[in-house]
């Protein structure tokens, strides 16, 4: 009976991928159907963890992109309404997704810190690879929650009575304990095997930690760390850039670095069918006209122009980033090797190295020469030559907004940059510094007392 009860969670965590809308459980989430008694029940824990951090996919990418100048909303869903329009509120309910799959991830993770030490038989470097695992998507999903809602719960305990009234930590609370997850983690988890690409991409990898220490120390702004990890990854033998159609069209390809992997009953339909089936929400003209310009180059596949869809407010254009379900692009990138190049050449350019072979144009002029392959001389993005340190920091923004739409990057971007403000101002009236957070949902103040009175600014 227990082996069906665990079946059952598994297959309620993975479909809940298919879902944008939920009502997500508070910071005291019950896993007590999953069995973890014995050595033989971690292959099936280990499964729950990452299906639990699987669900951070979605509400992610819509959380980078739609919050930000991405999207038109045509639809009829008030949560993409106010996406579009710029009027969020705590009762949306892709908020609330997204902080229920933070803590749905966080539990997970603590379940198993917790357990493991408890079971007997288990081999240590299962242990130890288990337990980096946990530390790892624990550190990822609380790096989401600070940049998302601010100082959110610093949930690191199992106990009910603990969690239903955990209180607000300070964003730099939080941020300090991904950190110590980060290195923590990085000592134990394998290196992997590069030619199983599936696993090694889909699995938390010592190169996963650094991919994710880079963008750690890029938000921070500590330029030295983030060139140096982002440095790891671009010299490793692993990885290289791939096609942009290979980018666009397949998962777990030779850029890949880590990636939320999905089968054909669980992947992460919702964005594609928003954006081709339902299109409850299109491209907006800004990043169209972004996409479709000299400087993107081949990196216009990230969208499609469909000349039967352009009517009243829809441009016509569609999302290609996001597969259905046989196709091979249903997973979503969490880290990949062109980021690794953006993020390096940003940490360059803010430490004032801007030409010569560490500079930052080498790292621009790389990702541009990928994205004029198989593109006519004059359509090939141009190379950069020279720019002022200022120059160089819009480029790269740009740039950015080229490689990585619709992946969930955009509205972090403008935010961690001071650049919000102006940006989504000029394309939405109604936007308003408060939006630089997200509302803490309006179920998690009404279930924890503890949260009454530190719901964010304006909301």
């Amino acid at each position: 009976m227990k082996r069906l009860q665990i079946a059952i969670l598994l297959t309620a965590l993975l479909s809940a991928c298919n879902t944008v809308i939920l009502d997500p459980p508070a910071v005291d989430l019950l896993i007590d159907d999953i069995v973890f008694t014995r050595s033989s029940d971690v292959p099936s824990v280990r499964i729950g963890l990452y299906a639990a951090a699987r669900n951070l996919g979605s509400p992610t990418v819509q959380a980078g992109d739609f919050t930000a100048d991405h999207i038109i909303h045509l639809g009829t869903f008030t949560d993409y309404k106010e996406f579009g329009t710029k009027q969020i509120t705590p009762a949306n309910g892709v908020v609330a997704a997204l902080w229920g799959s933070i803590f749905r991830t966080v539990y997970m993770s603590n379940f198993i810190l917790e357990r493991l030490p408890t079971i007997s038989g288990v081999k240590s470097a299962d242990a130890k690879q288990l337990t980096a695992e946990s530390k790892f998507l624990r550190g990822y999903a609380n790096f989401i929650g600070a940049y998302t809602y601010g100082g959110i719960p610093k949930v690191t305990t199992t106990i009910l009575a603990t969690n239903r009234t955990a209180t607000r930590a300070s964003k730099e609370e939080i941020l300090a304990s991904v950190l110590e997850d980060y290195k923590a983690a990085l000592v134990d988890l394998p290196d992997g095997n590069p030619q199983d690409r599936n696993i090694y991409a889909g699995y938390a990898t010592k190169n996963a930690v650094r991919a994710a220490l880079a963008r750690f120390y890029l938000y921070q702004k500590n330029w030295t760390e983030a060139e140096a990890n982002a440095t790891l990854l671009i010299n490793s033998p692993n990885y290289s850039l791939v096609t942009f159609n290979e980018v666009v069209t397949r998962d777990y390809n030779q850029e890949s670095i880590f990636e939320f992997g999905y089968t054909l009953n669980d992947y992460a339909g919702d964005i594609n069918n928003y954006f081709v089936g339902r299109r409850e929400v299109v491209p907006s003209n800004q990043v169209v006209v972004a996409l479709t310009s000299r400087e993107s180059g081949n990196r216009n596949q990230t969208i499609q122009f469909e000349f039967d869809k352009q009517k009243g407010n829809d441009n016509g254009w569609t999302l290609k980033k996001y597969g259905t379900a046989d196709e091979s692009n249903r997973n979503f990138v969490i880290f990949r090797l062109a980021e690794m190049y953006l993020i390096r050449a940003e940490a360059r350019a803010q430490q004032g190295k801007i030409t010569g072979s560490t500079g930052a144009i080498a790292d621009i002029n790389r990702l541009r020469t990928r994205a004029g392959v198989g593109l006519a001389a004059n359509l090939q993005p141009p190379l950069l030559t020279a720019a002022t340190q200022n120059e160089m920091i819009s480029i790269i923004e740009r740039e950015r907004v080229y490689e990585l739409a619709f992946e969930g990057h955009r509205w972090y971007d403008l935010v961690r940059t001071g650049r919000a403000q102006a940006v989504i101002s000029a394309f939405s009236t109604n936007w308003n510094s408060k939006y630089e957070l997200w509302p803490i949902p309006q179920t998690e103040i009404q279930r924890n007392p503890s949260l009454a009175g530190q719901q964010n600014p304006g909301y």
